[in-house]
């Protein structure tokens, strides 16, 4: 069990390498739908497929906390939103919060934005709310990240004890 803990803070530290090369790319996206608007419609499609990979990498994240520390993983229709809650649950005897409160208010549009891409057509995306999602995405992910980092000491030290 204590090497699960070393393992998951390991994977936790790949996934995070991982969101800053989409976080990039949903930048690059926006940056050369500017200069080539002719192309618009294809950057944006591109910007927001990997928001959507954003998300589902952070989620994968809470997936693998959930189920290797918590024991423990949400089901039901509303399973996505209950394992971000959770995330900001202090579990006594168990592990510290992942996540704050801003951060799973924060990465909850992000939640939305994943179902949005899930569910509808790419003609259908309003430019205007990926371009607010992008401005949006590198903050939000800043403040997951230290988070994790954090959560990845405690990782650590259970794990080396």
């Amino acid at each position: 069990m204590i090497s699960n803990y070393l393992v998951l803070a390991e994977r936790i530290r790949q996934e995070i390498e991982e969101i800053k090369q989409l976080i990039a790319r949903c930048e690059a996206a926006v940056a050369a739908a500017s200069r080539r608007p002719e192309e618009i419609d294809f950057y944006f499609d591109s910007a927001a497929l990997n928001l959507h990979d954003v998300y589902v990498a952070m989620e994968r994240i809470f997936e693998q906390i959930a189920s290797r520390v918590d024991k423990s993983i949400p089901s039901g229709n509303d399973w996505h939103r209950e394992l971000l809650r959770q995330m900001s649950v202090d579990l006594a005897d168990i592990r510290t919060a992942v996540l704050s409160d801003n951060s799973v208010s924060e990465l909850d549009e992000f939640l939305r934005f994943r179902h949005v891409v899930r569910n509808v057509y790419t003609h259908s995306f309003r430019n205007e709310e990926i371009i607010k999602l992008v401005r949006a995405v590198r903050p939000t992910f800043e403040r997951v990240q230290r988070e994790l980092l954090e959560f990845i000491v405690f990782l650590e030290r259970i794990g080396k004890s």
